[in-house]
């Protein structure tokens, strides 16, 4: 019996050895920290990054726009639509079309705008003179102002003669030579002394004019006057040389585009010149007429080598 009991004993001891194992491992389990899963949360983005600071100003003088190109220049002038005018870079002169319409007798203007006074001219012409005056100014002339009377007080009982001013403009005809070539001549070589009694000339009263005393025009430079414009309130104004006709006078009219430096009336006694048709072509003929503006040359910066 004894025996017996001592192996019972033996094996309760067992028993409980066993379960006080697991016992104990359940209650180590128990008493462990927790497993943390690991992080499956995405990262934040990156900021991003500043704009670069725009960089400061240079102190450097800016540069100055190059010069157009001459073909540049020509191909501006060309959309510049100014009919019957071309500015001509090559010449560096303004060119008009235009008609001979007197061959013969006095004259009071040079050249006139077509249907106003053919009968007192040497040539007319189709273009406006705004357009013309437009040109000359594109080519460096200075306009003036016609021969004028310009009031001294605000009633208007005084009044002042003032004289005419503008640019010298030297005036041509381009014609056709006797070997049919085209040459420039000055306008001087189409006009004379008035032979007649008109105006007497340069002659005194009753005296024989004398052709050989006052043959030839002094002169083919002219003012650019550059006549006016005229309107009321808010009316357009109104270029009045191309209203009159009066482009090119020798008599003064005080609205021409082109004059001479004097005053010069319509009555006897002043000076009256006529048409020299020894180099005219006949009525009716196309020519050119010819401004080109005596604009005084660039100063030459470059100094002469010392020796």
């Amino acid at each position: 019996m004894n025996q017996r009991t001592s192996r019972m004993n033996r094996r309760s001891r067992g028993q409980f050895t066993l379960v006080g194992t697991i016992s104990m491992i359940a209650l180590f389990a128990m008493m462990s920290p927790p497993v943390v899963a690991a992080e499956t949360t995405p990262k934040a983005p990156k900021a991003p990054k500043a704009p670069k600071a725009p960089k400061a100003p240079t102190t450097e003088p800016a540069q100055k726009p190059k010069p157009i190109p001459a073909s540049g220049l020509e191909a501006a002038l060309k959309k510049l639509k100014l009919p019957g005018v071309t500015i001509n870079l090559k010449e560096r002169c303004v060119d008009v079309d235009s008609t001979v319409c007197l061959d013969q007798g006095a004259l009071e203007l040079i050249v006139c705008t077509k249907n106003t006074k053919e009968h007192e001219s040497i040539i007319a012409i189709d273009a406006k003179a705004k357009h013309i005056h437009t040109a000359l100014l594109l080519m460096g002339a200075k306009s003036g102002n016609p021969a004028m009377q310009k009031a001294v007080d605000k009633e208007k009982t005084r009044w002042v003669h003032v004289p005419p001013r503008g640019g010298p403009v030297d005036v041509f005809l381009v014609v056709k030579n006797k070997q049919g070539k085209m040459v420039e001549r000055p306008i001087s070589d189409f006009i004379e002394a008035n032979s007649d009694d008109y105006g007497g000339g340069q002659n005194t009263p009753g005296e024989k004019p004398d052709k050989k005393k006052n043959a030839r025009f002094p002169t083919n430079t002219f003012l650019f006057a550059g006549s006016f414009l005229q309107g009321k309130g808010d009316e357009p104004r109104k270029y009045i040389a191309d209203f009159s006709g009066n482009v090119i006078s020798l008599a003064t009219f005080g609205d021409e585009l082109l004059c001479l430096p004097g005053v010069y009336g319509h009555a006897a006694g002043t000076l009256a010149w006529q048409i020299d048709a020894t180099h005219l072509p006949e009525v009716g003929a196309k020519v050119t007429l010819r401004l080109r503006p005596k604009t005084s040359p660039a100063p030459d910066t470059g100094a002469a080598p010392k020796k």
